[in-house]
């Protein structure tokens, strides 16, 4: 049976749920990251980075703005607020035909967001090793 996607997807981040995000990441999934220069692959750090980025990212304020839905693939745009700075980004996935997260691709603006989002992502990375 063929996952929704996106719907599981905005289910899994509304819920903030860990085991389901694990769930709905393809063994051979590959995230990009706005602040580390090389894919991370593989389900166990691609569901590490998502799961810090839950924390980091999913406040009371966070909200996907637009989507832009393709065959197998989906662009998220959102906004956020931490820390008082307003952040801007957006989310690229991809997925294969059981509906699994193959590739999820993170860009933020602006600068300042992105060194705040370094040091937070490294801690909460550090806090789950």
């Amino acid at each position: 049976m063929t996952i929704d996607t996106m719907a599981t997807w905005h289910q899994v981040a509304k819920d903030r749920d860990i085991k389901g995000l694990y769930n709905l990441l393809a063994e051979d999934a590959v995230f990009h990251s706005p602040v580390v220069h090389t894919p991370q692959i593989g389900k166990s750090i691609t569901g590490k980075y998502l799961s810090a980025a839950f924390e980091v990212f999913f406040n009371d304020s966070f909200t996907y703005v637009r989507e832009v839905h393709g065959e197998g693939n989906a662009i998220l745009e959102f906004e956020v607020e931490i820390q008082g700075v307003k952040v801007n980004g957006v989310d690229m996935i991809s997925w294969n035909e059981a509906g699994l997260i193959t590739e999820f691709k993170v860009m933020v603006r602006p600068l300042k967001a992105v060194s705040m989002i370094h040091q937070n992502m490294g801690a909460m990375l550090q806090a789950h090793s």
